[in-house]
């Protein structure tokens, strides 16, 4: 009345497909052609095609529903199976350098002593064949999983400002590849990782390193500070992509992972000095042409933003923090509150409010956040506390808006705005 079936992991599924592919026709093709030979999808091992397919949603798709990795193949391995191949066609060969490729993938995952039983079934844009292996199929061992490029911000530096999603992408990467001031951030949970640093000023090295591994199938996360797409890595490997347009890199799967930026820090350390438009200028010219900088600083000085400075000096660069001080002064008074954040998440961390006017560069190193308010930004002390803010104009709204009763209720039916649009 009780049984137990064991489906040992032996079957080695191949596929291949039109770009752009439904994943539901290659999904009901697989299903179908199993079913038709009485074959377990419990037995399938992995999932193989060629790396032209590297990154196609369709198989990882298919992959995903059947609960196994899916591993490619270059065509020349899978030409090596050509003489095995029940179905060889040269229209495959003409477009992707071997003869087949559902019935090669299968045959180069079994290995010499496995064997082709499902030759190539079709749909007008999908294919799958499957082989049989004497032994129990290691996906590790075949072929190589589509490489991946995390580019993870890992916020100022604090573990507790670091999002659970940086921490999963780290934890789950095979390579980090960083600055090494970061690497060592990240304590114990790079251990036993393979570990790529190199020093401050090769952020192209870096990235087309980390472009480099992922194209060999790795899992790997690039390491930047803060954002990872303010002032940071993500820019430049997109820049990288868009430049050398490499087929190997195009395969690649990147994401992209916020952190809290330098200037959220600062200001969450102050109060809330962007609490109204703000925007933010690195005064380093190393990238960006000083005369650009100068214009930028006169349009959002005349703007009336709060402004946050990134690489505010360098050892070799003093002069443009002082430029940046005299062109505010002529739009917002000498008392505008300018918050200094130094070290932010770290232990000797320092937050100091001064006045625009006696704003020193002496006052600013290279790990030093600025922040400038606008003409609107106070600085208040209540209690023992000291704060800098940016009012948005709420006090415009009336004096019944600070009377106004604030509803508590469990019965969502009641208070879900989601109806008419949200309310912020």
């Amino acid at each position: 009345e009780t049984a137990i079936t064991y489906h040992p992991p032996v079957l080695a599924l191949g596929v291949g497909c039109e770009r752009g592919c439904p994943a539901d026709d290659l999904y009901d093709l697989v299903m179908e052609t199993l079913a038709g030979q009485c074959l377990s999808p419990k037995a399938i091992a992995c999932v193989t095609s060629i790396d032209l397919k590297a990154d196609e949603a369709a198989v990882h798709e298919l992959a995903k529903r059947l609960g196994v990795p899916a591993r490619f193949f270059d065509a020349q391995t899978l030409e090596a199976e050509a003489g095995r191949l029940v179905t060889p066609s040269d229209v495959v060969f003409a477009e992707t350098g071997c003869h087949g490729v559902a019935e090669g993938a299968a045959l180069a995952t079994v290995g010499p002593n496995g064997k082709l039983i499902v030759p190539k079934h079709k749909t007008k844009k999908s294919t799958c064949a499957v082989a049989l292996s004497q032994d129990d199929i290691i996906p590790k061992k075949v072929g190589k999983a589509q490489g991946r490029l995390s580019i993870v911000g890992i916020g100022p530096g604090q573990i507790g400002w670091r999002s659970p999603e940086a921490t999963a992408l780290i934890g789950r990467a095979t390579d980090i590849v960083g600055y090494q001031m970061y690497l060592d951030l990240l304590g114990p949970l790079i251990d036993g990782k393979d570990c790529h640093h190199s020093d401050l000023g090769a952020e192209e090295a870096r990235a087309r390193h980390a472009l480099e591994l992922a194209a060999t199938g790795k899992d790997v996360a690039l390491i930047g500070s803060g954002d990872a797409g303010i002032y940071a890595l993500a820019t430049l490997v997109f820049e990288l992509l868009d430049r050398e347009d490499r087929a190997d890199w195009n395969r690649v799967a990147v994401q992209v992972s916020p952190g809290i930026s330098a200037l959220q820090a600062a200001a969450s350390r102050i109060g809330a000095p962007l609490g109204h438009d703000f925007c933010a200028i690195s005064l380093s010219d190393l990238l960006t042409p000083r005369e650009d900088i100068l214009r930028r600083l006169k349009s959002a000085a005349e703007g009336d933003f709060v402004i946050a400075f990134y690489n505010p000096v360098s050892k070799r660069r003093r002069d443009l923090l002082a430029k940046a001080r005299d062109i505010l002064l002529e739009h917002r008074n000498e008392d505008t509150p300018v918050v200094l954040g130094r070290q932010l998440g770290r232990p000797d961390e320092e937050i100091t409010v001064v006045p625009l006017a006696k704003l020193e560069v002496d006052m600013v190193d290279m790990l030093t956040t600025v922040l400038v308010g606008s003409s609107n930004s106070r600085h208040i002390t209540r209690g023992e506390n000291e704060w800098v803010y940016t009012p948005r104009g709420y006090a415009k709204k009336g004096p019944d808006a600070a009377k106004a009763p604030v509803h508590s209720s469990t019965d969502t039916s009641k208070n879900d705005t989601s109806k008419k649009g949200g309310a912020e």
